[in-house]
């Protein structure tokens, strides 16, 4: 059985996050959602406030789970049995940020890291930014779950 664990502090919960997880599921068997308390973040909601509202969010989707947590990204994929963390990009100037992120992950617990755009019609690397990523001299494929035709 096939886990993702997708890590973040979720205020709120936008569209483009709730495709990421949709998406997801269309090729892992569960999503554990880890809302992370984060002392350095500013957030409009409490932890308890963002659980409740994303538990809500997925109420008819029992593939999905969703935890507080307060630690790194790497323990909490160890904790719930993670077989890759799912992360968001919301630009090509997150890439790098986000690529490096997936080497620590890889490092410090052994899990994979799949890296999908936050879009919230598709919630997946679209054909343009995978362009853009090719014109900056990055490789998306290894982060890109399905075939993408760049020429389109």
């Amino acid at each position: 059985m096939s886990k993702a664990l997708f890590p973040g502090t979720f205020d709120p919960f936008t569209i483009g996050h709730e495709a990421i997880v949709k998406r997801t599921l269309t090729f892992m068997d569960e999503v554990v959602i880890a809302i992370v308390n984060n002392p350095d973040k500013h957030t409009l909601f409490s932890v308890e406030e963002r659980v409740k509202m994303i538990s809500e969010l997925f109420k008819d989707e029992p593939r999905v789970s969703v935890i507080a947590f307060a630690g790194a990204t790497p323990d909490i994929a160890l904790e719930v049995g993670a077989n890759a963390i799912v992360r968001g990009v919301r630009s090509v100037k997150d890439f790098e940020y986000e690529e490096n992120l997936a080497f620590i992950y890889k490092k410090m617990c052994g899990v994979e890291t799949i890296l999908l755009y936050t879009d919230p019609e598709l919630a997946c690397v679209s054909s343009s930014i995978v362009r853009e990523m090719i014109k900056y001299g990055k490789d998306p494929s290894e982060f890109v779950p399905f075939e993408l035709n760049i020429n389109d």
